[in-house]
């Protein structure tokens, strides 16, 4: 009876999974696959934390590459404001400056929190997705300590890293609802209406904050797990050990 109820079992299983992958084998990969990453000499020098901090800014980066891309293609009016010949060579001084830690001369030396403010003010003349593509990417690299990579002597801080999500929150909704003294929006982005429904800019910030409010967590749950692992080392060095069941010869 234990037999027959466990080949019934898994035959119920297979043939679930029959049913909603076509196939008892392995998982299918129709949508793409999970990116393989060769060894870099760098990561001997990164711990599982500094590592995954290094892979979510540049989840994060690449994201906003994304949204300043469709924030483009939505506004080309922006791109000219900057007198680039079109909307490739605008994106690539932007990610340039990004990546070089370089200032945004049309921002004035504003940066980070400023810098977004300033980017999204009404009066602000210059090259609206470039200034806010630009100060969002340093607010991030601001609040994960100035860095883009991490090692083993760099920490982060929490509270910095869930604070830049409340920051991408504000900024979504910013360029979703502010106006010109016109009337007319800032920036177009989101758009939902009878005859379009386009809300890939609200889910590419839902993927930066949800990276940032995970890496909180996780860098939050270091610390708290080092202490406990401490005092359990203290409690249970003399009392998790083995005894000995054979005597010692005399």
């Amino acid at each position: 009876m234990p037999y027959r109820y466990a080949r019934s079992v898994g035959m119920s299983a297979c043939l679930a999974a029959l049913l909603l992958q076509g196939g008892c084998s392995s998982t299918p990969a129709t949508r793409g696959k999970v990116p393989e990453r060769d060894m870099q000499a760098q990561e001997w020098g990164q711990s599982d934390v500094n590592r995954m901090a290094t892979l979510s800014m540049r989840a994060n980066l690449q994201s906003l590459y994304v949204l300043m891309d469709k924030l483009y293609r939505r506004n080309p009016q922006e791109w000219r404001k900057g007198g680039f010949d079109n909307r490739e060579a605008a994106m690539k001084a932007v990610r340039e400056a990004i990546e070089n830690q370089q200032p945004w001369p049309e921002l004035l030396d504003q940066r980070d929190i400023a810098g977004m403010s300033m980017a999204l003010a009404p009066e602000f003349a210059g090259d609206r997705v470039a200034a806010f593509t630009w100060a969002t990417a340093d607010m991030l690299i601001t609040a994960y300590g100035g860095r883009t990579t991490f090692y083993m002597i760099h920490g982060l801080d929490a509270q910095s890293v869930y604070n830049a999500s409340r920051n991408l929150e504000i900024a979504n909704w910013m360029l979703a609802h502010r106006k010109l003294g016109n009337g007319q929006a800032m920036l177009l982005s989101n758009e939902l209406n009878t005859s379009e429904r386009n809300l890939s800019f609200e889910r590419e910030f839902g993927k930066m904050i949800a990276r940032n409010d995970l890496m909180a967590d996780v860098v939050s749950e270091k610390y708290r797990r080092a202490v406990i692992g401490y005092v359990q080392g203290l409690a249970g060095g003399s009392l998790l050990q083995f005894l000995p069941v054979q005597a010692v010869a005399r």
